[in-house]
């Protein structure tokens, strides 16, 4: 089987000219068309203006709109109209200057040091050098030495702009030159500065023209304040800086005189603002690591459903064709109702299966619940016990790509661990975020329900997760950085997580916060409180962010691999501070985790999950000692902890290849290419069925055959083919 290696995500069309992107942004077209306009408008004044700029009436003197002046007039009587639109011209011309001038210096050497560590090391002390000037004063002597020549002017303001912006092109700069195109550009005899601009240069573009457009804005800024002060150009000239001036001068004789002149100032900034937004990506604030908020649609969930794996399947192929006679195309085995199979009972299957006739999920992927089996999941789901976690037939997917998770289901006892184990990939993680609608934006649950206190989370909207987040399910990271923010001290962050789920004053926040800081086994409590994240160790920083999950009194906390980043003894003490949390409190918690130690230690249910499903389940004593799956069976072969004869074993076990990337999955059991004991009825829809032994399931055609036989891991073998 050929495993795809490009991302799961599928690609959308590049934009190859940022134009598509700004003409189809009614906030960009306003944008463009004001500042297009009103330099069209300035230029062509004299053809269209009743009033010249100069031209006085001194019986018409702060007068406000009228027929004969749409905009009033100046101290001086002079239409305020003509003035603005005549110095629109100039003052955005003279603007440009300021982006022109500072790109053209910037982006080559931004190119020439991210090179080389020698011009690096040059360009960074040039830039922190540039950056320490005193940019006021600097240009105010140069008005001094020049005069109010506003072109050289902007000229030595987009000079001194050179240090902020060479660090926001540098960064960027310097990682396109560690990309794979670069290296093998350089390979194939390409030289490194015309490298630089045959693919760095195009990949900063967007960043580039961002930057210009700011520096605009900045410019016209600028420009208007030194005409404020009287360091622009000199009356009579219209300035929109001098005529604010004036404004500001019979601002209690005609308050009307500020408001067109101050208006249209600010409209041509936020214009330039709003157009390198757009060019951005069309949002003023950065992308949000989780989609919180969900988009309701009126597609019914099994619709979306049907649409994505008609997107996946090749052309010609429908999610209800029949399967053709000798090809194993089958339903997703994680789905009740496409466990039935009319191949499952074919002819008799040769001994020796062969790797290369395992379908992928390019033949079919998971098939859409029927409105009726998602109602009843989200029945079965939603009358659980209180605090008790259901669950059901969980499926999520890339928005408009293939299935990241399928048919998961889990029941979580009040007061009990469920372990959820399994190599990286195999939908752990995702699962965990999809119970407290973390999913990263792109990412959406396609079927399914996941039942708490009679609600269904998976569909529920953004203000019923904000109710259950924090307050009755909290959240555990691998990573204490993820959860505390350097910026803030300890005590600051506890309080306000407190104050906010509890709804207590601040002195009993704080009061509080000392407590689970001792609750979390943490002694010297006031200086911790005091400290910022980066004064305190990492397993300090793990039990106060699980201070901090305990903020709100959660009956139920899920933590995503806590002991990954922590050493022996740390993880030691991680575990016996949730092992006491469980028996004082009572909570129930999922542990996400690879390792089987941990769930050995704490957990008293677990689930194992390869390739977006769940494969086994069932108590700790019954999947741990007396495995069912190949999957657990390797897994346990492979943990030196779990071997009891360490003297009389001459190796571990190795798993060949690794998990499948979601796309790729085999037609039937996932596991089959890697599988020692595979066979060609692997190759079938694989459902889970009840344990030979104790309570829980298996995701195995050929379970009763293969138990007990976990040794064999420990010997070599070739994969897909019977011992």
């Amino acid at each position: 089987m050929t495993v795809s290696t490009t991302s799961i995500v599928r690609p959308r069309r590049v934009e190859r000219r940022l134009g598509g992107r700004v003409f189809r942004s009614p906030t960009a077209v306003i944008s463009l068309l004001w500042l297009v306009g009103l330099l069209v408008a300035s230029l062509t004044s004299p053809i269209w203006l009743r009033y010249g700029p100069l031209e006085q009436d001194l019986t018409a003197v702060l007068q406000g709109p009228s027929l004969a002046h749409f905009l009033g007039t100046d101290e001086l009587g002079r239409d305020l109209l003509s003035r603005l639109v005549t110095a629109a011209a100039p003052t955005i011309l003279i603007a440009l200057i300021v982006p022109i001038v500072a790109v053209a210096v910037t982006v080559p050497l931004t190119l020439w040091a991210s090179r080389s560590l020698r011009s690096e090391g040059v360009m960074n002390r040039i830039s922190e050098i540039v950056l320490s000037l005193p940019g006021t004063i600097i240009i105010l002597a140069f008005i001094a030495a020049v005069g109010t020549n506003m072109p050289l002017v902007m000229a030595a303001f987009g000079l001194l702009l050179f240090g902020a912006l060479y660090r926001v092109f540098f960064g960027q700069a310097k990682s396109l030159q560690k990309q794979l195109f670069v290296e093998a550009a350089a390979v194939d005899g390409v030289r490194p500065s015309t490298a630089s601009i045959r693919h760095v240069l195009p990949n900063m573009s967007t960043t580039v023209i961002v930057q210009f457009v700011l520096l605009f804005g900045i410019g016209i800024g600028f420009q208007a304040a030194l005409a404020f002060i009287g360091l622009g150009p000199q009356p009579p000239a219209p300035t929109w800086g001098g005529m604010i001036q004036a404004a500001s001068r019979f601002i209690f004789q005609d308050p009307w005189m500020m408001v067109p002149t101050g208006a249209i100032l600010a409209l041509t900034i936020i214009a330039a603002n709003s157009l390198a937004d757009v060019l951005a990506g069309g949002t003023a604030m950065p992308p949000p690591l989780v989609a919180l908020r969900r988009k309701k649609s009126k597609t019914p969930v099994t619709e979306i459903a049907a649409a994505a794996v008609a997107d996946d399947l090749p052309a010609g192929v429908s999610v209800d064709n029949e399967v053709e006679e000798g090809f194993p195309m089958i339903g997703d085995a994680s789905i009740p109702s496409s466990n039935i199979d009319a191949t499952r009972n074919a002819s008799p299957a040769p001994d020796v299966i062969s790797i290369a006739g395992l379908g992928s999920d390019d033949e079919a992927d998971v098939p859409p619940s029927s409105p009726a089996e998602n109602e009843a999941a989200v029945a079965a789901a939603t009358h659980g016990a209180k605090s008790e976690l259901i669950v059901k037939d969980l499926v999520i997917g890339v928005d408009g790509g293939p299935a990241l998770v399928t048919g998961v289901s889990l029941r979580v006892r009040p007061g009990s661990v469920m372990g959820l184990v399994g190599e990286s990939g195999c939908g752990k993680s995702v699962t965990s975020y999809a119970l407290l609608g973390l999913l990263s934006p792109g990412l959406s649950v396609r079927s399914g329900a996941i039942g708490w206190n009679g609600a269904d989370l998976a569909h529920a909207s953004e203000k019923e997760l904000q109710r259950v987040r924090g307050h009755e399910i909290a959240f555990i990271s691998q990573e204490p950085t993820r959860a505390l923010d350097p910026m803030f001290t300890v005590v600051s962050q506890l309080s306000a997580a407190i104050k906010r789920l509890r709804g207590v004053s601040r002195s009993e926040a704080k009061r509080i916060a000392a407590q689970l800081l001792t609750d979390v086994g943490i002694v010297d409590t006031p200086r911790v409180l005091k400290s910022y994240p980066h004064q305190i160790s990492g397993g300090m920083a793990q039990r106060v962010a699980i201070a901090l999950a305990l903020a709100g009194k959660p009956r139920l906390l899920i933590a995503d691999e806590p002991t990954t980043a922590l050493d022996v003894t740390i993880q030691a003490e991680i575990l016996d501070l949730l092992r006491g949390l469980i028996a004082e409190r009572g909570m129930s918690i999922i542990l996400v985790t690879h390792d089987l130690g941990v769930v050995a230690d704490l957990c008293d249910d677990v689930s194992v999950m390869y390739a977006g499903e769940i494969v086994e389940t069932g108590s700790v004593r019954d999947v741990l000692m007396r495995p069912e799956h190949p999957y657990t069976m390797a897994l346990l072969a492979a943990d030196p902890h779990a071997i009891t004869d360490l003297d009389g074993t001459t190796r571990l076990a190795s798993i060949p290849g690794q998990v499948p990337l979601p796309g790729s999955w085999t037609s039937g059991c996932r596991f089959a290419p890697r599988c020692r004991f595979a066979k060609n009825e692997c190759l079938v829809t694989v459902p889970l069925e009840p344990r030979s032994v104790g309570v829980g399931a298996v995701r195995c055609v050929r379970k009763d055959e293969v138990r007990g036989r976990q040794e064999e891991w420990r010997l070599p073998a070739t994969t897909g083919g019977r011992r």
